[in-house]
């Protein structure tokens, strides 16, 4: 099993005061002979449709030598992870959480900009010091 990001626990918190349940922590990505883990399963009910709204997180903190091989990397692990999502379970979707710093220091990237311009790429943006969502970017 993986290792848990640095941000994880704040993440968990602030998704909690939300109102979300943690249904998985890890989320098991399962096809055929290969097993993945995403950090989280989350859900939500919907009162009015009485349906829960389904989403699996996967949480980076971008502390690695380069911001740029760090995007790579996050990018090719959420398009497999999406991939797999389609094929077991489509209902579910697939967020990235990264915390108000690296929102700041990465996603406002001239790179960054264009791949979020491009790409569909859901983010939720965590401030640590209080552990709550400042922002969903669908």
């Amino acid at each position: 099993m993986p290792r848990l990001d640095l941000i994880h626990h704040a993440v968990k918190t602030a998704l909690l005061k939300e109102g979300w349940t943690i249904t998985d922590d890890p989320y098991i990505l399962k096809y055929r002979r290969t097993t993945l883990y995403a950090d989280l399963g989350v859900e939500r009910a919907i009162s009015v449709q009485r349906h829960n709204q389904k989403l699996v997180i996967e949480i980076k903190s971008f502390v690695g030598v380069s911001k740029i091989q760090d995007l790579k990397e996050a990018l090719g692990q959420l398009d497999i992870y999406s991939y797999i999502l389609e094929e077991i379970e489509p209902d579910r979707k697939l967020y990235l959480a990264v915390s108000t710093t690296t929102y700041q220091n990465i996603f406002q990237l001239d790179i960054a900009q264009l791949i979020l311009k491009k790409r569909y790429l859901p983010l939720i943006i965590v401030d640590l010091e209080t552990e709550e969502i400042t922002q969903w970017i669908n």
